[in-house]
Order: C-alpha cells, then structure tokens, then sequence
C-alpha cells in the first residue's frame, strides 16, 4: 500500500503548475541537428573538441529497433554545424535521456564516443551495459566497441559520465551491480584511460547508490575530481551526496550530503545531480520530493566540505532533469524540464534561470514553445550573455533535437 500511495503521489504532482518565481516566455530561433528532419533524434549532448570548437553529439533512430550515435562540430560557437559523423560502431545503442551517450575529445586527438545498450536478464529486465569506440583520425573510422567491463559477473552498468583529466587522460564514472549484495542499490565505479589502450584499472569508490539517477563527474580548476550522485541513506533516504578526490582520483573522500531533504522514497525518481564552478566555488542542482518538491539549487565555498541551505530553483513538483553551467563572468545557469498546461492538455518545457557568481537569481524564463514536449535539455556557454541549449522535442508526430542560442 505504500509504494502505491507514494506513486500515486509522484503522477498527480506532475500536474501541479505552481512556480517561483513567475516565469516568463521568451521566443528563439529553433533548429533541428540535421536537415533530414523526417528521421526521430533525441539525446543531445555538448562537449567541447581539442581545438576548442563546440561540439553536439545525439542519437538518430535508423529503424525501429536501430540508432546510431552522430556528432557535428561548430567553429563560430554553435551558429553552424559542419556535416554531422555517424559513429558506426554505436549502432546497438539504446536511447536513453538520463543515460545519455557522450563524445570526449583527448588532447592527443583521441576521440572516444561511448553510450548504454540494453542487458535484460533473468536477474533484472532494466540492466544495461556501457560500451565505447575510439577514434584516431578524427572520426574518419572508428574502431570495434569495447564492453566498459569485462568482468562476467558485472550484467548491469548505467549512468555514465566522463571529464579529461589534467594530464590529458579521461575518468569515466559509473554505476555498477558488484557491490555489497547485503545492501540495496548500485556501487560507484571509475576508471582512467592510458594512452590509447582504452579505460582501465577500474575501481569502487561509493556504494548504496540509487541505481537509475545519473552520476555526474566534474573537475575543478585546481584538478580536484568531484563525483556526485543520489544515495541511499540509512536503507530509505534518498539524498544527493559528493565525493571529492584532492589527489587525481586516487582516493576519495567520505561521502557529504549537498542538502538534508531526508526524501524517504522505495523507488528511483530517474534524475540525477549537475555541478559546476565559478570564482567562489561549486554550485549545484538536483531534484527531489523531501522537504518540498522540484529543483533546487546551493553552492559550497570550502570543496564540498559544507554547503549553502538549498534554494528553489522551480518549485513546480515535476521540475526535473536540471543541468548547470557558469558563464565566463561568474554568473550561473540553470535548465530543466517541467509540465504545463495549455488548455486540457498537458506539454512540457524548458525552464532556464539565470544566477549571479553567489547564486541570488537574477531572472526565470522558458525558453522552448508551449504546445510541445521538451525534456533533458543539456546547456553550454557562448559568452557572458549567451548560451548554447539542446533539448528533444516531441511536436505531434516528430521527435527532433532541437537547438538554440539564447541570449540571457
């Protein structure tokens, strides 16, 4: 009976529509990631390539039960595209928004794409595994995909993320089934690359995690490496935590919570944190139903030590999947996803809010139309007063990455 009422709870908060602050609605110029708009594409991605140049990765359905990975690289920061590349190696990937597939560009000229694939099994119908391809041309070829991990007692690996390193290597983080099978949830994972031999020397750096909420995986401007994540505390609580390694991923430190919500929940809410800095320090977003409902935000001036009492960001009920960045001059941004009503149907946009370098909001908006479905939006910046958003829209029958730049 108390799963059902909590999930009840959870479906008939999606049609609340009550938010502060007021947000206000702007237009932009939308364009899809590709001219053949007939094809369904979702699960946009931004990244930045070796030279500096803007890059968006994103899933195209092929058929019914195929898609493949592409990516298209901008040289005048996200106003046009060069020809999208298909990665032809990814075409057993399985969409997924809050797993999205990723693209990192290694100094060296290494390009490594990797995304999930479906692992259903007798021991979970939902697993999934992690898979990459390596590029050393430029995305002209791509090699065979490699298995994340090779370990055969491993059937479930899911919400990945990856950074470079200072030393030009990637980390990839992770959640994994091996762990402690006398506690419930995932164990946290992470692993480097070694030249050109791919990702190695895997390890567990955190367990009792929420097992479908991504991970984020950020490193600061001094090299420190932050890990966040939704864990279980006390075998209920589900809470965001951070782990800080101050020596390149060696180690790691005990886990804190970003903010006490105490959202007591047997279910996985499928939205994970997003971190960023500025010249104060790491701020912060995530989504939660303990204490209040919808995205909230904080920040933390003593790396993740202790953190700032949490302020809302949305506080409409289905505000989920945030994503931060900060803006050359401090200042921080915020995307999201929400329902709304127009009329008797109900859509989806994108939020977006603007903060200054100490995290007092300066203005709230959406940012994508109203008689759509827009949700993951991922948001990179352009200038001090611009920033480049990606987002998939479903519109009647068609299902495409739509993209802009939104001037703030």
């Amino acid at each position: 009976m108390r799963k059902l009422l909590i999930a009840c709870a959870l479906i008939l908060s999606m049609y609340s529509c009550t938010d502060r602050p007021k947000e206000q609605t702007y237009s932009y110029s939308e364009k899809t990631v590709a001219t053949d708009t007939t094809s369904k594409t979702s699960c946009p991605y931004l990244t930045t390539d070796n030279k500096g140049n803007t890059v968006m990765s994103w899933v195209k359905e092929l058929n019914d039960s195929l898609a493949i990975m592409c990516y298209a690289i901008s040289e005048d920061m996200g106003n046009t595209f060069a020809k999208p590349i298909e990665i032809s190696s990814s075409k057993d990937i399985h969409p997924h928004g809050e797993n999205l597939p990723k693209i990192i560009f290694k100094p060296d000229g290494e390009v490594i794409a990797m995304w999930g694939v479906s692992n259903s099994n007798p021991k979970s119908k939902y697993s999934g595994l992690v898979y990459y391809s390596q590029s050393f041309d430029a995305g002209k070829t791509w090699a065979d995909p490699i298995a994340l991990v090779r370990d055969t007692s491993a059937y479930d690996q899911r919400y990945f993320d990856m950074e470079l390193l200072p030393n030009g290597e990637a980390m990839v983080l992770w959640l994994d089934n091996r762990g402690d099978k006398t506690k419930e949830g995932s164990t946290l994972f992470c692993a480097e690359t070694n030249g050109k031999n791919g990702f190695q020397n895997e390890k567990a750096i955190g367990e009792t995690c929420c097992p479908c909420c991504r991970t984020d995986l950020f490193i600061d401007d001094k090299g420190n490496v932050h890990a966040s994540y939704r864990d279980i505390i006390n075998d209920s609580i589900r809470d965001m935590v951070q782990i800080v390694s101050t020596d390149g991923g060696q180690t790691f430190s005990s886990p804190v919570r970003i903010s006490a919500d105490n959202w007591v929940i047997n279910g996985c809410p499928h939205t994970g944190p997003t971190e960023t800095q500025n010249k104060i320090g790491m701020h912060f977003a995530w989504y939660t139903m303990g204490g209040g409902e919808g995205v909230f935000y904080c920040n933390s001036k003593d790396l993740g030590k202790t953190f700032s009492q949490r302020d809302s960001v949305s506080t409409n009920p289905s505000a989920k999947h945030p994503q931060i960045t900060s803006l050359p001059n401090g200042n921080i941004v915020i995307v999201w996803d929400q329902t709304v009503k127009k009329g008797d149907k109900f859509n989806a946009r994108i939020g977006l809010q603007e903060r200054d370098p100490e995290g007092k909001i300066i203005t709230t908006k959406f940012v994508s139309v109203e008689d759509a479905l827009a949700e993951f939006a991922v948001i990179k910046p352009v200038d001090e007063k611009n920033v480049f958003v990606a987002y998939k829209q479903r519109n009647k029958d068609k299902i495409n990455v739509i993209y802009k730049i939104v001037a703030l």
